[in-house]
């Protein structure tokens, strides 16, 4: 099976590499790159296309393996529900410390060389939180967390900057690579777990299979660059801090943020509802999966639905009413058929929302001086709020015992993302 998957993946990244052969691979938006002639040969292209597809696999499923495994490693080791909580808090944490570090890191040492560094963290925090020692599960965690967050940053760089007539794309490839892991980690876990009696501890530390493939590609990259003394890059960068005084940036960074909130406590929290619910661990390990593929689709068509209109606010309704159907409808979810209803809707909210967020810091910036700026801002403060999201409902459910709470302070979490969005889809830039 793994043959059958190498050979398939191998097909994709030559058949990608085919229409970008063509490709000028000079210039960039937020950079200045005057790229020698060796940088063309073949074999560089196929990899490095080969990488970004790669560093794509290894942004989610690290995170989203924890969810459909969260009750076996509590009970494993004596965890209460809000200490689990961070285990999917805690990259969350780092994502929001290490996000306005990053792009220093890279203009001093160049965005392959952090993201080899990113990789290189991951899989250490990988190996080591699968050690059964709660300071070793927690200590790895960060170490994800700051591995991804990292990648998460870069990743965007290095296509504008890789494939500046091809942004679009090679976006839509790697936010597409990402969500099929990601939903892939979450339908595997309990079948790693229990199905092949491997324990949980290797159900996690299998992930680290991609960082590895990943860590191999970007030493390639990096020593070819190397070698290009003639590469020289000059990024911009921002010398003032009006971001931060622009209510449509705080708008921005509100609806990112807790729509982050609501995409992070429910890859944590949703397998342990359903499984209360009367749904065994491991489908509902497969229904959490379910819900990511669901919205890949809609990950891909929000964005475009989007720029055809001056306003968004109608997309943000939509997709409003959706959420508060699917985690309402939970609340009387003891049916098969409601719960599957449910799930449907909650994945098309948090995929549309996800891509809508991304969508918003290019739309509501007119420059790409000013999307960076949005960008930092609206990912570190985002996170921050994602961050509590996990903690703060495993908390709710510790004190009531009951997911009924839980459920209501989501739907109200929404009505709070609905409001964001609606003064984020206005027609209007955040330094009008």
């Amino acid at each position: 099976m793994s043959r059958v998957c190498t050979i398939k993946f191998l097909n994709r990244v030559a058949f990608i590499y085919v229409i970008f052969k063509s490709s000028d691979l000079k210039g960039g938006t937020q950079v200045e790159l005057q790229q020698p002639s060796d940088r063309s040969n073949q074999i560089y292209r196929f990899l490095l296309i080969a990488g970004i597809i790669v560093v794509a696999f290894n942004l989610r499923p690290s995170i989203t393996s924890v969810g459909p495994l969260i009750g076996i490693i509590r009970d494993d080791l004596g965890l209460s529900n809000w200490s689990a909580g961070i285990l999917t808090s805690l990259p969350l944490i780092a994502f929001a410390i290490m996000s306005p570090i990053v792009p220093r890191l890279a203009n001093r040492f160049t965005n392959e060389r952090i993201m080899l560094l990113g990789l290189i963290f991951l899989l250490f925090g990988i190996t080591v939180r699968s050690v059964s020692f709660i300071i070793f599960l927690f200590l790895g965690t960060l170490f994800v967390g700051l591995g991804i967050a990292i990648c998460n940053v870069l990743l965007p760089g290095v296509i504008k900057e890789k494939f500046p007539a091809k942004v679009a794309l090679m976006t839509s490839i790697y936010s597409t690579s990402m969500g099929i892991f990601a939903s892939a980690a979450s339908g595997l876990s309990i079948p790693i777990a229990k199905g092949l009696g491997l324990g949980w501890q290797l159900a996690l530390v299998v992930w680290a299979i991609p960082a590895i493939i990943g860590i191999f590609i970007l030493i390639y990259i990096v020593k070819k660059d190397k070698k290009d003394k003639s590469v020289k890059i000059n990024y911009i960068r921002s010398n003032d801090n009006r971001i931060w005084k622009s209510p449509l940036a705080w708008q921005v960074a509100g609806f990112m943020g807790l729509q982050s909130f609501l995409f992070y406590v429910t890859i944590s929290w949703l397998p342990e509802i359903l499984h209360n619910y009367g749904v065994s661990i491991a489908t509902a390990g497969w229904m959490l999966s379910f819900m990511q593929i669901i919205g890949l689709p809609v990950s891909f068509i929000i964005p475009i639905i989007a720029e055809k209109f001056k306003s968004q606010r109608g997309i943000v309704l939509v997709l409003g009413l959706f959420a508060i159907f699917g985690y309402g409808g939970l609340l009387f979810g003891n049916s098969y058929i409601v719960m599957v209803i449910c799930t449907i809707l909650i994945g098309i909210t948090l995929s549309g929302c996800f891509a809508l967020a991304l969508t918003f810091l290019g739309m509501r910036a007119r420059s790409a001086r000013q999307a960076a700026e949005l960008s930092g801002m609206a990912q570190s403060l985002g996170y921050v709020l994602a961050a509590a999201g996990p903690m703060f409902i495993g908390y709710l459910y510790d004190i009531t015992h009951t997911w009924t709470v839980p459920l209501i302070t989501l739907i109200i979490v929404v009505l709070l993302v609905m409001s964001f969005g609606m003064g984020a889809g206005r027609n209007k830039y955040v330094f009008d």
